[in-house]
């Protein structure tokens, strides 16, 4: 089982993400793969030092999808169209191998 963690922008600029982008973004996910975890309540906070040497932060949400293969080509595609739905440079996914200790879990994903 793969655990596929998404970190999506909380904040654009000085305003909250509008709910349609999350709210499509969640339907899509949904639908592909039979659920999703969301974080949306109390968004996370990143801080780095970009390339120009200064301090950037961001805030985030993270979804999370259970699935039992992990198809590489389309998380790239889908990625790179969540970037330009959210207006970012790179949306921050990664997969991670799991073992689920309950065996009903994930049965309905691809």
């Amino acid at each position: 089982m793969t655990l596929i963690q998404l970190l999506l922008p909380a904040v654009d600029g000085e305003q909250r993400v509008e709910t349609e982008r999350l709210t499509r973004t969640r339907h899509e996910l949904v639908d592909r793969f039979g659920g999703i975890t969301a974080y949306l309540r109390a968004p996370a906070q990143g801080v780095w030092t970009s390339s120009e040497g200064h301090r950037e932060q961001d805030h985030m949400i993270m979804v999370e999808i259970v699935t039992k293969t992990l198809d590489r080509t389309w998380w790239r595609q889908y990625t790179a169209e969540l970037a330009r739905r959210f207006e970012q440079e790179v949306i921050h996914v990664r997969a991670l191998q799991i073992e689920v200790l309950n065996d009903d879990v994930g049965d309905a994903q691809p």
